[in-house]
């Protein structure tokens, strides 16, 4: 247990002391007499029980206990402040940083349209976007690493802790190379391919989670000739003749002309749920409710273009 006499403020007066160097412009620093400089570090090292100078003359010079608690003090002050930080946060009183997260596949089109329209909300808001996996995004949103997420959800995702605002679904189609077998098939049943090569992400990734879904409901375990960690990685992969991949169609308009997507047959046939999720304990704060709200305009939005609107 720490002696009364060791304080935050004392530590901070003692720091003080050792950057300035002389006990008058520690006192110049923060606005107190030389007295109460002198009166606060004695203090201390009461509460220490160990001596941090030596009196030469009218001079303090430090031991190397005063170097010791130099540093670790800083790092205790270091820790404070983050804690502080988050304590406040979680309260509600925020700072105009916004930590966003979201799949690879999501940066085609959907995360520069989300952000673009945050900034046009909030124009000192300072983005700063993560890329990962499914399960990495929603540990660190749990962590508080991360203010929300954009994710894929299961349909009947119910979390206690989460919000979660659906955004868009997304059909689940065979990624071949260009002129591939099934180049002109308007759809393909997924057996035809159980002695066919493929190419996944690695898992925690909700695309690699959906495609053994589709996987086992066409009732065999594909010969998986590579794992890569970005979807980009995976169009590389099929474009150039690795093997085949199940993907999310959003990924065609832009790489139309490296892969080609074909719809699957039933009972294969599967789709994505595209969601923000942030937690419940946060849904006041001001930079989420922003994202929020810019995510429901996205998804009308979304609704409203497929719908020929």
């Amino acid at each position: 247990m720490l002696d009364d006499a060791i304080t935050l403020k004392k530590l901070e007066v003692f720091l003080t002391f050792m950057q300035t160097g002389t006990l008058a412009e520690a006192a110049s620093a923060l606005g107190m007499s030389t007295v109460s400089i002198h009166r606060a570090i004695h203090s201390l090292e009461e509460g220490l029980k160990c001596p941090l100078f030596r009196q030469e003359g009218r001079l303090l010079t430090p031991l190397p206990s005063a170097r010791v608690l130099e540093e670790q003090g800083r790092q205790v002050l270091a820790a404070l402040e983050e804690a502080v930080k988050a304590t406040r946060e979680t309260a509600g009183i925020h700072s105009n940083q916004f930590k966003l997260g979201a799949l690879y596949s999501l940066t085609l089109a959907t995360v520069p349209k989300l952000i673009a329209g945050l900034k046009l909300r909030k124009g000192d808001l300072n983005i700063e976007l993560t890329l990962d996996s499914n399960q990495v995004l929603f540990r660190k949103l749990r962590s508080l690493e991360l203010d929300a997420i954009l994710v894929s959800l299961d349909r009947d995702f119910s979390e206690p802790d989460c919000l979660a605002l659906p955004l868009f679904s997304d059909d689940i189609f065979l990624a071949a190379p260009l002129g591939s077998p099934y180049a002109d098939s308007q759809e393909v049943g997924l057996p035809e391919l159980k002695d066919a090569t493929f190419v996944t992400l690695t898992q925690g990734f909700a695309t690699y989670t959906d495609s053994f879904r589709a996987f086992e409901r066409a009732g065999f375990t594909p010969n998986v000739v590579m794992q890569v960690s970005d979807i980009f990685s995976l169009i590389s992969m099929v474009s150039a003749g690795m093997g085949y991949a199940l993907l999310p169609g959003r990924v065609e308009a832009v790489f139309e002309n490296k892969i080609q997507l074909i719809p699957l047959k039933d009972p294969c046939r599967m789709q994505q749920h595209i969601a923000m999720v942030c937690l419940a304990s946060r849904e006041r704060d001001p930079r989420i409710l922003h994202c929020i709200a810019e995510c429901r305009a996205y998804a009308r939005q979304y609704l409203q273009e497929k719908q020929g609107v």
